[in-house]
């Protein structure tokens, strides 16, 4: 069901009657402007299912994903979640429009897709819902417009007796006629009536709230409470401590409560009444009141509230006040001590919306986030953004006021350097052990650039070095707590082992990598390709073959954003995949993988240290067809085959992807190809089956 119309209508008091009417268990979901994110919106949806579904009680920590894995993984996970639910139940979704992204409107309609029969999602929303496009058009969906939630001459009577207000049946009707059935407007108009006023005086909908709001509820209270009204609407959420620190006063949770009792249009969010938020009518009104007549204050509240959020450890809620206060240096100075460990978490797309939400200006005026921003864009297979951002690294000149942080500067542009194999062998070694040897013991970034010189000990054919130095990275990161540089070093240390006699070594390191992966659920982050690819052939190795290619089919997802601008790992995984297949005898998904590795190499012809295994693996495949288990999806028609669960058209799914209507046509073409099918909905059936799609 979705319930679509402005404030004011009733929604939220809908839903709480339903709620408390509803026989089957309830879950219920309130959106609000950090969940614009689909890691996010998942989460969320997924911790209220937990409510209905205990067995789904870990859901949430699925649900980080990059963005391709969002949409192809997790979405898809929790809808399977929803659909095997062991009771029919409810889910109520309320400020749905809070989450007003494209990718946000995407996942949720994978996940209302898993609704199954005998249980219902409800979805209250000040804006038209397009998610909701396919469920329409099968009419699986009941829609709630404001045509239906309009208050009539009934419903009016019944809100003036309970604001203890009798007026004539004329009176009323021009009340209903004044205000066009707006459940808020009726209310306010009984208290204006309570109060004298005549409603003929009621001039619209809009300038009759302000007036009331100002002449009924602010005149009627002190000036303490009035500046305390205004000045808190900067928070979408309240509580005392927090009220204290941005109105700087001691106070705060008394004068909530007084408010409260009060019925000033606030509301209790918990039972022990110690967290609330003003009705968003009155709070609208209450911002534009403190613009009206304190605005020159709204910068230093929000900094206020930035400050108190980031000592709660509410980094995120910190950043929007930053924004909402235009301190663009100091949500960058956030930014830039948040990313690492946010990547780390499985977030990546949240560090990605961070540096968007910041805008390049910002980016360029700080040394360290031209770092963050180049290494997210190179990590994520973001092509054009990462060569763009490593470019303008290289060419920034920076004034430092110590040497010590100009060497960090300098050390960061050669890991950039490293990894993205820009010069020869050679180049790169004296690039990676220059890194090596100049950051700090105590930097974060310690750990990754001992991984680094490793591959550039690789490609300068000197092994046992490169052994030592992912050694050294693997144990740094487990001190410093880089999951990343814990999965690549464990990984090529378990690939080198493989070449060993000692499988028993190489399924150590790889089970120390997966167990990272799996922890963070990060397995659809391009690092995570060389260890799903070298676990596998362990299992082929140790005989669990039906393991082995599940894990095959996972490092194949993986591999989407492993592209050029990190040569390195993407060629290695692409061998280690290819081998894997080999082993169990798929010749033409070996192939597939060697030409993925023929194209790299033409972007990449210095490295030649990595053709030379490549070619071994393409004589060992020879010509022979083998058994072939599925015609391989390249990394394109992976990066597509998600949007396959939605009800996009084919131009609006290149438009996400930032491709031709042309290209996108192909693209799906070949995917019904090679997945033997001619329908999206069997697309997406065999994909699930492979692997490609959900878990």
């Amino acid at each position: 069901m979705a319930v679509t119309s402005p404030a004011g209508y009733g929604k939220s008091t809908m839903l709480a009657e339903w709620a408390e009417a509803e026989s089957r268990p309830v879950a219920w979901a309130t959106v609000d402007t950090y969940d614009d994110d689909p890691v996010a919106l998942l989460t969320l949806l997924a911790t209220a299912f937990a409510h209905v579904s205990p067995q789904a009680d870990a859901l949430s920590e699925e649900m980080v994903a990059t963005e391709t894995g969002v949409l192809g993984r997790s979405a898809p996970v929790l809808a399977t979640a929803i659909s095997n639910a062991p009771t029919p139940f409810v889910l109520l979704i309320d400020d749905i429009h809070a989450a007003s992204s494209d990718a946000c409107h995407d996942v949720l309609e994978v996940v209302l897709a898993g609704v199954p029969a005998g249980s219902q999602v409800v979805l209250a929303s000040r804006h038209e819902q397009p998610y909701l496009a396919r469920l329409r058009a099968e009419g699986a969906l009941f829609e709630v417009t404001p045509r239906e939630l309009r208050i009539g001459h009934d419903g009016a009577r019944a809100i003036f007796r309970a604001a203890g207000v009798t007026v004539s049946d004329e009176t009323l009707g021009w009340a209903v006629d004044r205000c066009e059935g707006w459940a808020a407007g009726l209310f306010l108009c009984a208290l204006a009536v309570r109060s004298g006023a005549d409603v003929s005086d009621i001039t619209g909908r809009e300038r009759f709230v302000a007036d009331y709001l100002y002449g009924e509820v602010l005149v009627g209270l002190s000036d303490d409470a009035r500046e305390f009204l205004r000045r808190s609407a900067v928070l979408e959420e309240m509580s005392g401590p927090l009220c204290n620190a941005v109105l700087e006063r001691n106070d705060s949770h008394a004068q909530l409560l007084e408010l409260e009792s009060r019925s000033v249009f606030i509301v209790a969010l918990d039972r022990d009444r110690r967290l609330f938020r003003y009705h968003a009518l009155f709070r609208e009104f209450l911002l534009a009141e403190l613009a009206r007549v304190d605005t020159h204050t709204i910068g230093l509240l929000h900094r206020r509230a930035a400050e108190w959020c980031v000592a709660d450890g509410s980094p995120e809620r910190a950043l929007e006040h930053y924004h909402a206060a235009g301190e663009l240096r100091l949500a960058g100075r956030l930014v830039a001590a948040l990313a690492i460990p946010t990547w780390q978490s499985g977030r990546a797309t949240l560090v990605d919306r961070w540096l968007s939400r910041l805008g390049g200006a910002a980016i360029e005026a700080s040394p360290e986030l031209m770092v963050i921003a180049a290494w997210t864009a190179a990590l994520r297979g973001q092509s054009p953004a990462a060569e763009m951002r490593a470019s303008m690294l290289e060419r920034t000149k920076v004034e430092f006021e110590t040497q010590d942080e100009a060497v960090i500067f300098e050390s960061s542009r050669a890991m950039i350097r490293t990894a993205m194999c820009v010069r020869d062998p050679s180049g790169i070694l004296d690039d990676a052990r220059s890194a090596a040897a100049n950051i700090p013991e105590w930097s974060p970034w310690r750990a990754p650039a001992l991984y680094l010189l490793g591959t550039a000990w690789i490609l300068n054919g000197s092994v046992d070095q490169a052994r030592r130095a992912f050694t050294d990275s693997a144990e740094r990161g487990r001190r410093g707590g880089n999951t990343i540089a814990i999965i690549l070093s464990e990984a090529e240390l378990a690939a080198l082992a493989l070449d060993g006699p000692s499988v028993q070594t190489a399924a150590d390191h790889s089970h120390e990598a997966m167990r990272k992966i799996d922890e963070h659920h990060i397995d659809d982050y391009p690092t995570a390709t060389l260890a799903l690819a070298v676990s596998a052939r362990v299992a082929l190795r140790q005989g669990d073959g039906a393991g082995a290619r599940q894990l095959l089919a996972r490092a194949m997802r993986a591999r989407i954003h492993c592209t050029h601008v990190v040569p390195f790992v993407a060629i290695r995984a692409r061998i280690q995949i290819a081998k894997g297949f080999a082993a169990v005898g798929d010749a033409v998904s070996a192939r597939q993988l060697m030409k993925e590795v023929d194209d790299l190499l033409l972007r990449r012809p210095n490295l030649v240290a990595l053709a030379d295994p490549a070619a071994e693996l393409r004589n060992i495949l020879g010509n022979d067809v083998g058994n072939i288990l599925a015609l391989p999806l390249t990394p394109a028609e992976m990066r597509l085959l998600p949007y396959l669960q939605t009800h996009l058209m084919i131009g609006e799914i290149g438009s996400r992807l930032f491709i031709s209507r042309n290209t996108a046509s192909t693209e799906v073409k070949s995917i019904y190809r090679k997945l033997g099918v001619t329908t999206r909905s069997s697309a997406v059936e065999r994909a699930i089956e492979l692997g490609l799609l959900g878990e």
